[in-house]
Formats: structure tokens, sequence, C-alpha cells
């Protein structure tokens, strides 16, 4: 556009100023950028987001939109980079909407920005040079206390990314490989549907699996069936990346849409061969494939259907010599994991509900709750421990599948003893691979009488080390009495008249509880020694050796 063009074509998008629009100069855009609170980019990202979004058009002179240019010379962000350092400096600043459109004219070589600003998310103020601005008509001020008000009350209405209809997208975008794919599992889905949708035109069954909206390509389209070369559309890295580290192998690849697809071709990179498993009710080793297949990739699907695609992150899975694990940005998004593993629980809502559907549709996932009962069950069967999300923060959901058995007689016994529910066996399996579990778990399991100690030192039970054959591994990791390591502390001091204390931790330490690790042991020992000396059994002698006490008779 030549000058002229762009001028117009500006009054025409921008034609005042107000709450949502505003017109700078800003000639130099480096000294604009960030420099001065209340004047620059980002007070202005702030102020304008901080209402319902809109524009800030820079290098234009207020008032007139007459094209002046901003120099772009000595700034080094473009109009892409530069999104991510808005986003970095504005804190609470939604990167989705965030855009840059970049005008240089034809004639005059004049660069014009506009920056197109979303709205603040739900009760979240963005702050831009640690302070909160907002616009009134066409002037910046500090946020007030009434806008901050009906800010931090609003009322949060869900939004699902993934529902989003991709304007500039059509049906060229979308892979024939994949869609052929999507129409079996639909078919498998709904057998009484088949034959009937197999005449369906591609944008019926698209339609109908609500993985298009109205013949309209979405988000969901492009991520489960979009060609690889579609995915910029997304403006999102729409990536799955498979990493192996074992040892001095290193290994990687990326992955891309159609998820559909890709997905199963990163499944097939995880290791998967065989392992011996010896159950006790078998004289020969039962051959099991480390991982179960459908495992990794219901897995993987709840990662592509649960990410959080708000956040702009890739899902990762990374393989190691004994595990797979998987990461997606997002919280468990309704209840914790712990919910589901008796599969009793139903989620009622979903942060991608229109994704869930086409991947429900298309028979990749379970909308009823029974995805991770159904992966606790399968590890189950095999003698395998259970998956394990204890990793998961706030900001993500990290699961771990193990592929080994960790102590396999009590893994065979545990498993096989078919008087323990479910979660049972998952609490259970968490204390002997010395996990934490919460307060209710551990009254739970106390109720049944299978562990026994104090939190945090919680072991089996007696019960149980006879269920499972480990009565040994029970005693060394209950120990004994207290009266028993004061006998052998007062005997010994006894014998030898005299004992420092390294002699004693010596003594006391490969006969202490296994449960406790060695600051605890010690910690143990000083309060065997307080109880001695308190009674007068001992007492501290000069050069702090530990002496019998003055009325202890070592002869008996």
């Amino acid at each position: 556009m030549t000058e002229k063009e762009l001028q117009t074509y500006l009054l025409n998008r921008f034609p005042k100023e107000n709450a949502g629009c505003d017109w700078k100069e800003m000639k130099n855009l480096k000294n604009s950028f960030a420099n001065d609170p209340h004047k620059d980019v980002i007070s202005y990202l702030s102020g304008i987001a901080n209402m319902e979004g809109g524009h800030l058009v820079i290098g234009v002179k207020d008032g007139t939109l007459d094209i002046v240019g901003t120099d772009l010379s000595k700034f080094n962000f473009d109009s892409t980079s530069v999104v991510y350092k808005m986003v970095e400096m504005c804190p609470n600043l939604p990167s989705e909407g965030l855009l840059v459109d970049e005008f240089v004219t034809s004639d005059t070589d004049k660069t014009v920005w506009v920056i197109n600003i979303p709205k603040h998310l739900p009760r979240r103020p963005v702050l831009a040079h640690k302070k909160k601005w907002q616009r009134i008509g066409d002037s910046l001020v500090e946020l007030t206390a009434e806008r901050e008000a009906m800010i931090l009350n609003e009322e949060i209405v869900h939004y699902d990314w993934s529902a989003e209809v991709v304007d500039n997208a059509d049906y060229a975008d979308l892979d024939e490989e994949a869609i052929q794919m999507a129409l079996d599992g639909y078919c498998e889905r709904y057998p009484n549907r088949a034959k009937e949708a197999r005449n369906w035109s591609i944008e019926t069954f698209l339609d109908k699996a609500k993985i298009t909206k109205n013949g309209k390509i979405t988000r969901t389209a492009l991520l489960l069936l979009g060609k690889e070369e579609s995915v910029h559309y997304l403006n999102h890295p729409a990536e799955m990346v498979w990493k192996l580290q074992t040892g001095e192998e290193r290994a990687a690849q990326i992955f891309y849409p159609p998820f559909l697809l890709t997905a199963v071709k990163l499944r097939e990179e995880i290791r998967n061969y065989q392992i011996k498993i010896f159950s006790s009710n078998t004289l020969l080793p039962s051959p099991v494939s480390k991982y179960d297949q459908r495992s990794l990739l219901e897995a993987l699907h709840n990662c592509i259907m649960h990410q959080d695609y708000t956040k702009k992150e890739r899902i990762v899975v990374t393989e190691t010599a004994d595990s797979v694990r998987f990461q997606n940005a997002g919280d468990f998004y309704e209840g914790k994991y712990s919910d589901y593993i008796e599969g009793e629980k139903t989620p009622t809502r979903y942060r991608n509900e229109f994704l869930k559907s086409a991947m429900l549709n298309l028979n990749m996932v379970d909308s009823q709750g029974f995805g991770i009962h159904d992966m606790y069950e399968r590890q189950r069967s095999r003698y395998l421990p259970m998956p394990d999300y204890d990793s998961s923060t706030d900001t993500h959901v990290i699961m771990v599948m193990p592929g080994q058995v960790i102590n396999v007689e009590y893994s065979t016994a545990l498993m096989e003893n078919s008087n323990l529910d479910l979660t049972t066996v998952f609490l259970l399996d968490q204390v002997q691979r010395n996990k934490p579990i919460s307060k209710e778990a551990r009254v739970r399991l106390r109720e049944l009488n299978l562990i026994e100690g104090r939190h945090p030192h919680i072991i089996i039970s007696r019960k149980v080390a006879q269920m499972t054959n480990l009565e040994a591994e029970y005693s060394d990791l209950k120990g004994f009495d207290d009266d028993y390591y004061k006998d052998l502390i007062l005997k010994s001091i006894c014998d030898h008249k005299r004992l420092r204390r390294g002699k004693i931790d010596k003594l006391l330490l490969g006969k202490l509880p296994n449960a406790l690790n060695d600051r605890q042991k010690k910690n143990h020992i000083d309060y065997l020694l307080k109880t001695l000396r308190k009674t007068g059994k001992i007492h501290v002698g000069p050069n702090k050796n530990w002496e019998p006490g003055p009325g202890e008779n070592c002869d008996n």
C-alpha cells in the first residue's frame, strides 16, 4: 500500500481514539517500548487489555493518522518475537490473540505497527512496570479501585480453545489419510451408523463427528486431521516431543499433526520388548510386554485431549530405561487423578469440550472416567507397579508409566490378592515404593490393618508382609522395640567402661529400622541416649565419653 492508501485503510478501521484504541507516533520504537511508565507501549498494553481489549496503532500522528513511521533499525524484536517480549513484560497479558500487523508503505518505506491487544483474563488485571493501568476515554490512567473490583469479581465463562473456527483454513488443509482413519474410528464407535456414515460426504461426516462446525475448519480439526504444513493457522507449537534417555543412548523426534496418525507413530518409537514375570501360581515365567500398548496410546491421547493449549506448550514424552513419562500443560481440570482409579467418578466438564467430543466420536478416548481406571487394571493384571501421577504440579500433569518390577514377589502376591480393591492395591504400591500418601489414605489403610508406623515412617503391616511373603523384609523395616536398643547401648558401655558417640552410632545404625534414613536413625539414637541418661543408667564423662551411671551395676 502507498502511504495515502495506508492512511485511508487505518482511518476506516480505527476512526477514533477511545477506551479500546490509541494512535501513537513513537518514531523510535526502541525508546518507546518499555522505558517510560504511563507513556510507553507496555503501559498501553496494560491499559487497553484491562478494558475490553483493542488496538494500539504505532507510527501515526495523533488526531490525523498521518503516516510518520516508526524506526525499527535499533529495535531487537520483529513483529513476531516482540509478542513474547510483551507477554514477558506484562504479567497476566494473554498471549492468545496478541498479534502485531506490520505495514510498510510502498512509496515512502515507512513502517506502521498495529498491535491487536486481547482482553485481560478473567479476574486477572494486566500489569506494566508493576502497576495496573486502564483507559478512561482516550486517556491512560492507573487502574481505579472501581475498575479493579469489576475485574476481580467478573463471572468466569469457560473458554474452549479447541472449539474456535480458523477462518483462513479449508478442507485442503486436512490430511486425506487422517480423514479416512477418522471415518474408520467413527464407524467402530457407532457400528449402527457405519453403513450410512460411509456414504456421507466428507463435509457431512466431519460436521456429524463434531470435528468441524457448519462446514468450517476448527482448531480441533487441524490438531487431529490437519496437514503438518497447515499448523501455522493455529498460532501454537502443535508438537509432541519424544525423547529417549537410557544410559548413553540419546534420541529425540518431534511429531506434528495430524495427531490422529502421529500419536500412533510416536507410540511405535517407545522400546517395548518382552520381560519375564514369575507369578506365584506358575512354575514358568510369564513373558509380558514392558508396556501395554493400549495404555501408552491412552496416556498420549489424554495429553492431547487435556492439554491447556492457551499455554502454548508442547506435549513431552520422555522414555528412560525403566519408565515412560508423559507431560502436558495444565492441571487436572476436575478432581484428582486418584478419584478416577476405581472408575466410579464421571467427569462433568472438560477443558477442551469440543476436542473431547471429536476424540470420543473417533474412538480415541473414553469420556466416562474409565481411562485411568483401565490403565491401572492393566498394570495390575501384568504384575507391574501402578502408574504414577505424583510429579504433577499446578501447571503440568505428569504421568509416569513404570516398565519394570521393583519387587517381584511383593508385586505379584499383592496384585493376585482378589480381596483388595484397586485403590488399596495402588496405595500399598505407593507405600512399598516409599512414596508419600495422604492422611485420608493412611487412615483407610490403618483401618484395614495394612500399614504400621507413624507418619512419615509408614511401612506395610505384618498382615501384608505375611500375605506377600515379606516377613524378613518387614522385620528389617519395623526394627525392634526401643528396650532392645537401650540394652545394646548399656551392655556395650558396661563392657568397655566408656564409649564415644561414634562407636554407639556404629553399633546401632545397621540394626535400626530400614524405614529410617541415616539422619533419622541418628536422631533416634539421640532419643535413646537421652532416655537412658534421664533414668541414671548412663552419663557423659570426661572427653564426652558415655559411661555407666553412678548406680548402675554392670556385673548383672
